[in-house]
């Protein structure tokens, strides 16, 4: 028999706008169901693997209703709310950015989707550079499908070997520099509550993650953003895209990069979250809401060259 709880919600929340607002909501083992409007995925907790169907059924603002396929005693219950409110940054204040570009304060946009774990995002982060989407796609899924269902921890990743996950989860060149990540994270060398301090200022921060193996200035800077640090630009191929496309702007790719970098400068400790809802918004005009995107099919096309088509 499961379990169903409610967690409270702010009150601009809406959950199929704040979940679709990210491409690792299509990453496994997230589950967004565009017609019931519901996030399902496997979590964690202290007693073992549940998985949980996370939906707002009263609308905007109003709380969320978790359901679990099993029993939650309290420590997993409060620690299946903590995992969700971190994915779903719900005490993550949106006013700041607004503030910064009130572009979207009617949209209500400011929350970007994440994982429930610091762990999780390195990974998925390092899974998305210097790769096609759907091969993002399919490594995460079998780290899911070889490791474990609610995505590895690092303790379970440190135990594999990179011919493992070169071979059955098609890592390629990552192997070894996420089984390393696995055994900084699992024993602590590396410590997630260190990097979640917002006490800590954003120069410390960056500096820290590029430490890290297979974290180079993009990956950085888009750890930053997932932890709610939005000051740095993740810039890629896509940037240039966006740059060349959506601003109208010319010249070679480097200096495409370098104008693109100056049109957010205004937008100060915001810059990245005002980049990116420009890129989400150009998405969605081409590709209709996220929140109606099936994972196999629309949501396999998250790349430039695909979704810009």
């Amino acid at each position: 028999m499961g379990s169903t709880f409610k967690i409270a919600a702010p009150g601009d929340y809406v959950l199929r706008r704040d979940v679709c607002s990210y491409g690792y909501f299509l990453l496994a083992p997230n589950r967004w169901e565009p017609r019931l409007e519901v996030l399902r995925r496997p979590l964690q907790l202290p007693n073992g693997t549940a998985e949980v169907i996370i939906g707002q059924p009263e609308g905007r603002g109003r709380p969320l209703l978790v359901k679990s396929d099993r029993s939650l005693d309290r420590r997993d219950r409060a620690e299946a709310e903590r995992q969700i409110r971190r994915m779903l940054r719900l005490d993550e204040a949106i006013a700041p950015f607004h503030r910064a570009d009130p572009r979207w304060k009617r949209s209500g946009r400011g929350r970007i989707f994440r994982s429930p774990t610091f762990f999780e995002d390195l990974v998925k982060t390092v899974t998305s550079c210097n790769v096609t989407w759907p091969s993002t796609i399919v490594m995460n899924r079998r780290l899911c499908e070889v490791i474990h269902p609610a995505f590895p921890s690092a303790a379970q990743m440190a135990r594999r070997r990179p011919a493992t996950l070169r071979a059955q989860c098609r890592v390629g060149y990552r192997d070894g520099r996420l089984v390393q990540l696995a055994k900084l994270v699992a024993s602590r060398a590396v410590d997630p509550e260190w990097f979640e301090d917002s006490a800590k200022d954003d120069e410390t921060i960056y500096k820290a993650l590029l430490e890290l193996p297979g974290i180079g200035p993009y990956a950085a800077a888009n750890v930053m953003q997932l932890l709610g640090r939005y000051s740095r630009l993740a810039i890629d191929t896509e940037s240039v895209r966006h740059g060349r496309t959506v601003l109208g702007l010319k010249g070679s790719s480097r200096q495409v990069e370098k104008a693109v970098r100056a049109h957010f400068e205004p937008f100060g400790d915001q810059r990245f979250r005002s980049y990116w809802f420009e890129l989400w918004t150009y998405y969605e005009k081409r590709h209709g809401p996220a929140w109606t995107w099936e994972r196999d099919s629309t949501g396999k096309l998250f790349t430039a060259a695909e979704l810009a088509d």
